[in-house]
């Protein structure tokens, strides 16, 4: 396995890589995402990440594989995005409560030498409790949940946000460890 890059600032994928081991650097994408949020489709999410990927690629002039990454929160097949105040938040949340929805987080491993690249998606399904107004404000006001999609982190909600989770948590919280460890095995065709 050659130099690692993770092509994003998000200290939750950090976190992911170095508890695995592996030894990476950071380089942010500067790629600005298309705030025209749109229905769901694999197509859209796994663009996103190729996009950082790429973006990233085209500005190296050493060979490295670029770990660009995308996450989602979908709901009656629309996009959640990240909120853009507490008002927005709360709506957000609202439409989650008592409810089931699907977190999709795409992955795009690109070689800055070679240009090629291999994207992979990984679906879970999160379903909420039934929550108060009280509870949701105290989340947005604790939490300030304002740089993640669908208005939470799913490893700081508090207790009695989540029924159940059905597939990755890592996937939730924004880079599935077991889809990363197997596109980073498999060589490119």
């Amino acid at each position: 396995m050659g130099k690692i890059i993770l092509g994003s600032s998000s200290p939750r994928r950090a976190d992911i890589l170095k508890k695995l081991n592996l030894d990476f650097e950071i380089i942010p994408s500067d790629y600005v995402e298309p705030h025209d949020l749109t229905d769901f489709s694999y197509t859209y999410v796994e663009n996103l990440a190729y996009n950082k990927a790429m973006d990233v690629a085209q500005k190296l002039d050493i060979e490295a594989d670029i770990i660009g990454a995308d996450t989602i929160v979908v709901i009656n097949n629309k996009i959640l995005g990240k909120p853009k105040d507490k008002k927005e938040a709360f709506k957000m949340l609202k439409m989650l409560s008592g409810k089931t929805h699907f977190v999709v987080t795409a992955i795009a491993i690109i070689n800055s030498k070679t240009q090629k690249s291999k994207i992979k998606s990984t679906t879970t399904y999160v379903t909420f409790n039934n929550l108060t107004d009280e509870q949701i404000n105290f989340y947005i006001e604790k939490f300030k949940p304002f740089d993640k999609a669908g208005s939470y982190g799913i490893q700081e909600l508090p207790d009695g946000f989540v029924k159940s989770v059905d597939g990755s948590l890592e996937n939730v919280i924004g880079l599935p460890s077991e889809t990363l460890l197997e596109m980073l095995k498999i060589s490119y065709n």
